[in-house]
């Protein structure tokens, strides 16, 4: 429990410098984007390419990865469910929900809390890559449809373009590289992915930064403009079904205790990711909704977690 703890300290001194950081702007203006492209074009693809290329595949694709392949699914049906009946909301507004509830931060947060938390990265890869990969084309096929219906044309070449988009996402193609090497009867020498190691560890302390400069000045639930009663779905959906029934799944009916159930549960109870605002932005359906989804399940993601680790730690 020391350890668990001392890890979200760890993240939490982070997060808070690159608030302090954005606040008193001794960085510059361009601080959070330029250090942002550095994370996500260099530092985290390195990272997860240094980290598959030293495993096998069987130590990839567990059963912590059906666990969170599953439990998301399940959570987004179920704010489909809830907001077409209950809201009566059109199909792209339920598709960018449904995404906020189920498509979990995996690379910003997901990496620092497997690496300062958990000690392994065991569950941010597949899961990372069952996300882009399968939940996001199938959201893309959704939202091109219903653009298509109201006469869009402006959101690009269809799903098939913003699929091939999404794979050519340096963290992905960085991921699909590291599984093809774990993949192979050989094991790149020290010598190779000494420089890639050292480059990924600029990853979580950047993403870290990263994410504490978004925070400041954000305002979110503003009245009038945020759709309240969706967010609040989403939320509640993400921050208390999805880690319980990651839970149920995890220990009922795959038989997961310490450690591995740990792992599945927390990564249920991460915040939604900042790629759902990504996709709302460029089919301008739920923008709202998406981002104060994601800053609410962040600031809500911690004592979460916390409870999580006390519990089951």
């Amino acid at each position: 429990m020391a350890g668990v703890l001392n890890g979200f300290a760890v993240i939490v001194a982070l997060v808070a410098l690159g608030w302090l950081l954005a606040r008193t702007m001794v960085l510059g203006s361009d601080a959070r984007l330029v250090l942002n492209r550095l994370v996500f074009f260099v530092a985290t693809p390195a990272l997860l390419f240094d980290a598959l290329a030293r495993t096998t595949l069987d130590q990839v694709f567990t059963g912590v990865f059906v666990v969170s392949a599953a439990s998301a699914v399940l959570i987004a049906v179920a704010y489909v469910a809830i907001a077409r009946l209950w809201l009566r909301r059109p199909p792209a507004d339920l598709v960018v929900g449904a995404l906020s509830a189920g498509y979990v931060n995996s690379a910003n947060l997901g990496i620092p809390i497997a690496l300062y938390v958990l000690g392994d990265l065991g569950f941010v890869m597949p899961l990372l890559l069952f996300q882009v990969v399968v939940l996001q084309p199938i959201a893309i096929a959704v939202l091109e449809r219903a653009a298509r219906a109201e006469g869009d044309d402006s959101t690009g070449g269809g799903a098939l373009d913003s699929l091939l988009q999404a794979v050519r996402a340096p963290i992905v193609l960085a991921a699909l590289a590291g599984v093809l090497v774990a993949a192979l009867p050989w094991t790149p020498p020290d010598a190779l992915l000494e420089p890639v190691h050292l480059v990924g560890q600029i990853s979580v302390p950047g993403a870290l930064l990263v994410f504490g400069m978004s925070l400041f000045g954000v305002r979110v639930l503003e009245a009038g403009a945020s759709p309240r009663r969706e967010i609040a779905v989403a939320s509640v959906l993400k921050l208390v079904a999805h880690p319980l029934l990651a839970y149920g799944i995890g220990a009922g009916l795959m038989g997961m205790r310490g450690h591995e159930l740990l792992t599945v549960v927390v990564a249920a109870a991460l915040p939604t990711a900042q790629n759902v605002l990504v996709v709302a932005t460029r089919y301008g359906h739920g923008v709202l909704l998406a981002r104060d989804s994601a800053v609410l399940t962040t600031l809500g993601a911690l004592p979460v977690l916390l409870l999580i680790a006390g519990l089951l730690a």
